[in-house]
């Protein structure tokens, strides 16, 4: 009796199939998607780390603007994944119906959300490089330390594109992405140790402040950065592994069923 299922390429061939595509569309517009990447950090650095480092010279034992630049990378990859896995994917899903396309060749629902989620995370890592490009040559992170943060920033790509993925199964209308990044994503920018250190917060807020998952790869980076590399750190990697994990399996579930219906 002939089997009737179709025959699929090898699974890794149909992951970098979704992750392939997306870099085609990013690359068509290379200068404009690409440019600013650079731009940003260099903007934020020069109006608040060089600014305000006057003010505060030095902070968790760094001059001000290293202590900031060390974070950067790390802020950035979560901006770009979040971005990418909530009005990206939202347009695509709705609006521009590409998953539609991408469904009917020969790739599953699961093969389509890790694909996503490792193009955010491939997206996090190209601006934590943009970041390092520009923070290196003015001597705020150091070197061979800092060449880690891309990498960081890919982990934390693959962090935040799950977690956003989890929230757009729940968003029917666009403008309620404005509640997460206005909601969540901005205040914990300010709580997790980005403009300063997560020890200078009341008690109750740093126990909050550790069950963010910003706060882990940053202070990842900036150990990793500055070379002071600890054993409590494999606390912070484990935090995003378990995290990765969990909010990517919650993200596979609700989006399977809103895929195929």
């Amino acid at each position: 009796m002939p089997d009737n299922k179709p025959a699929y390429p090898p699974l890794l061939s149909r992951i970098y199939s979704v992750w392939y595509r997306h870099m085609r569309v990013y690359c068509r517009n290379l200068l404009s998607n690409g440019l600013p990447p650079f731009l940003e950090p260099l903007i934020f650095l020069a109006g608040i780390g060089l600014g305000l480092g006057k003010y505060v010279p030095s902070l968790g034992g760094l001059p001000y603007a290293a202590f900031l630049a060390m974070g950067l990378p790390i802020t950035t990859a979560m901006m770009t994944a979040s971005f990418e896995c909530t009005f990206g994917t939202f347009i695509n899903l709705e609006f521009n119906k590409v998953y539609d396309g991408m469904l009917a060749a020969p790739i599953t629902v699961n093969n389509l959300i890790v694909g996503e989620i490792l193009w955010a995370g491939t997206k996090g890592f190209f601006f934590s490089s943009a970041v390092l490009a520009v923070a290196v040559p003015f001597g705020l992170i150091p070197l061979p330390g800092g060449l880690a943060a891309p990498f960081i920033g890919f982990i934390t790509g693959l962090m935040f594109a799950s977690l956003s993925l989890v929230v757009t199964s729940y968003v029917k209308t666009i403008s309620f992405f404005n509640f997460y990044f206005t909601g969540f994503l901005s205040p914990m920018f300010f709580l997790s140790g980005v403009v300063f250190p997560v020890a200078e917060l009341p008690k109750p807020l740093r126990y909050a402040a550790e069950a963010l998952p910003l706060t882990h790869p940053v202070r990842l980076c900036r150990a990793v950065c500055t070379g002071q590399l600890k054993v409590a750190l494999l606390l912070d990697l484990l935090y995003i592994v378990v995290f990765i994990g969990a909010a990517g399996y919650i993200a596979l579930k609700r989006l399977r069923g809103r895929l195929i219906d």
